[in-house]
């Protein structure tokens, strides 16, 4: 039997290249997005679905997931993707931006997981996905609360594979670095605030030398293959950490004093 995977915030970058890779593979693919209709991309044939859900919209994610199994009949794979980078110092940001910024990066993951939980505890056996970042494990200046989300989501994230073990289903976590999307772009939130210039300066310095980096680094295909080879491994491994396992490693070996000053040479050069 051919397995299924829901994979959501599938318009643009690594959920569209997960969706590609997935349906390449020979899965079936619920693609699921806030505006499906504009998924032109969208390979035709029974075992593609574009689906809308908003991460944000209980009613619509419930949606997507009854028309997936109504569809297909089974959820063997889910995958978290739905995300955004809310970026800028701390305190030119409003209380609706942060709100925003966990609604979509740690609620709304957490409102799908609760939809699909039942049907795969039901079944003993399934793979949940999330997308975190590198940004879960280390930090740089202006991603504050980015960073706070993935954080949340890497915390989340461990602690649910202890509960959800014992029904057969497997949580897992991705954490890439710099790949080259829209993040940096269209899906990019800047925090400013009139009359705030006292950032002005540093921000100046450090954004460009952190946005090269996007520009430079490898497509999103580098994740779907981690995202893909997490959900057929059938391991009990839980992190999967594409272009990011040299830095993720220093941080873990090096003092914090020279990892901090690592960063800051990095960024502010």
């Amino acid at each position: 039997m051919r397995k299924t995977v829901l994979i959501t915030g599938a318009s643009s970058g690594i959920g569209k290249a997960s969706a590609l890779k997935f349906h390449t593979a020979g899965w079936q693919v619920v693609a699921t997005m806030r505006k499906p209709e504009e998924a032109d991309w969208a390979p035709s044939g029974a075992g593609f679905m574009a689906a809308r859900l908003d991460v944000t919209d209980t009613g619509s994610i419930r949606g997507a997931i009854d028309g997936a199994l109504n569809r297909f009949g089974r959820l063997d794979a889910v995958v978290n993707n739905a995300g955004y980078g809310l970026v800028g110092p701390f305190e030119a940001s409003t209380p609706e931006q942060v709100e925003r910024q966990f609604q979509t990066n740690v609620f709304g993951l957490m409102n799908v997981c609760r939809e699909v939980i039942p049907h795969m505890r039901d079944r003993r056996g399934g793979t949940i996905i999330n997308v975190a970042s590198m940004g879960g494990r280390i930090t740089f200046p202006l991603y504050s609360v980015y960073h706070a989300t993935k954080w949340a989501v890497e915390g989340f994230t461990e602690s649910l594979h202890y509960e959800l073990e014992p029904f057969g289903v497997r949580v897992k976590i991705i954490e890439p670095g710099p790949i080259r999307t829209d993040f940096y772009d269209r899906s990019m939130d800047l925090m400013s605030k009139p009359g705030l210039t006292s950032y002005d300066g540093y921000v100046e310095k450090t954004m460009p030398n952190m946005q090269k980096a996007g520009y430079t680094a490898p497509g999103p295909e580098l994740v779907a293959q981690a995202i893909y080879r997490a959900a057929t491994d059938n391991s009990a491994r839980m992190r999967y950490s594409p272009n990011s396992a040299s830095i993720l490693a220093l941080r873990r070996v090096l003092p914090e004093r020279a990892f901090y000053s690592i960063v800051r040479k990095a960024v502010a050069r």
